[in-house]
């Protein structure tokens, strides 16, 4: 048994989830996500909690019953408080800026990087070394971060590079002279 699949979703107050077939939308305060799932799932919906019902215990079902669970709940969190992901630039002279919505990112390339977030996702810089992503859709929010982590990813002698905030970097020992 799933037992991701069989947690009942708690939907907050101001937001509405409605339910077409294998369509399902979801609106709140920060917006509104739509996504279609598989047709063989089947939801019961009550008052304010939602249940993920799957047909039979066959494989197929099984490995689509959890994940259809996590997708509705994170487009319920999403629209009712939103995602985010927080970078950190550790190394001399790395630092963001803002231009307009553009993300400008100094890493110690010989060119600037930018990155020009999509409608549904923001991008803050705080200070010159901490940025943050943040949107309703956390797919978005992740591979937009992972995005900004894969210019320089923090390399393992001096820890320099960009990383999320409070990853841990294993220091190598560099070599020794004799």
């Amino acid at each position: 048994m799933s037992r991701v699949g069989k947690r009942v979703i708690d939907i907050p107050s101001g937001v509405t989830v409605d339910i077409d077939g294998s369509t399902v939308t979801v609106k709140g305060p920060k917006g509104e996500l739509v996504n279609t799932f598989n047709e063989e799932m089947t939801f019961k919906q009550e008052e304010n909690t939602l249940e993920v019902v799957r047909p039979s215990d066959s494989k197929e079902h099984r490995t689509v019953h959890g994940t259809t669970r996590s997708l509705i709940n994170n487009m319920v969190v999403g629209v009712s408080d939103g995602f985010s992901k927080d970078l950190e630039l550790v190394g001399v002279g790395y630092r963001a800026q803002m231009q307009g919505k553009k993300l400008v990112l100094s890493v110690g390339l010989s060119h600037p990087v930018e990155f020009e977030p999509s409608d549904e996702l923001t991008i803050s810089v705080d200070g010159n070394t901490k940025v943050k992503v943040e949107g309703i859709n956390k797919e978005y929010v992740g591979a937009l971060a992972s995005k900004i982590r894969a210019v320089r990813p923090p390399e393992p002698y001096k820890g320099k590079g960009i990383r999320y905030a409070g990853e841990m970097v294993r220091q190598k020992e560099g070599k020794t002279g004799k």
